[in-house]
């Protein structure tokens, strides 16, 4: 059995808060690719970044989410991912045009469930990593859902409810406990 779990959905949707609260209980997490990148490229001077070289940015992403999963595969138990090799490549579809099935090899990368965070307008914010707007991550939230069920997914949508009751909603979905 896969046990490779993704958290995707809408940027500024609660799913690294999620992350860490999961990794509080105990379990294994990955950061988010795209928040990594952009982190690196700031400190270094780089400009792969979505608001600079959104081509060179998402090359770098699908790379460090491709090197993560591949990293997962020596874990044991559970692997909790913020966003993914499918969010990667469903962006690049976007942009270049090219479809979905032309990045991906057809084969189910992470468990059958897959968690999405809906937009949540009390609780999106901007920072120094997340410079676009609330309209734009809706638009990438449609974009992955479509993406997500596609692919043949089971789209599990997040409850916006307090962090706690988050992290047992997932667990139960995934019968953790």
């Amino acid at each position: 059995m896969n046990s490779f779990v993704v958290i995707s959905g809408c940027s500024g949707g609660g799913k690294s808060t999620l992350l860490a609260e999961l990794a509080v209980r105990g379990h294994r997490v990955v950061e988010e690719p795209g928040r990594r990148v952009v982190e690196r490229e700031q400190e270094t001077g780089g400009t792969a970044l979505p608001w600079t070289d959104m081509r060179a940015f998402l090359d770098k992403v699908l790379a460090l989410a491709e090197h993560d999963l591949a990293e997962a595969r020596a874990a044991d138990g559970w692997v909790f991912f913020d966003r993914g090799v499918i969010d990667a490549v469903t962006a690049l579809a976007h942009v270049t045009g090219r479809p979905l099935a032309t990045w991906l090899k057809g084969e189910k990368l992470y468990t059958n469930r897959v968690f999405l965070a809906p937009p949540w307008p009390e609780i999106y914010k901007t920072d120094s990593a997340r410079r676009h707007g609330f309209d734009e991550a809706v638009a990438e939230y449609d974009r992955l859902q479509d993406a997500f069920e596609t692919l043949g997914y089971d789209v599990v949508h997040l409850p916006k409810i307090p962090l706690a009751e988050r992290a047992d909603f997932l667990c139960r979905r995934l019968l953790l406990g």
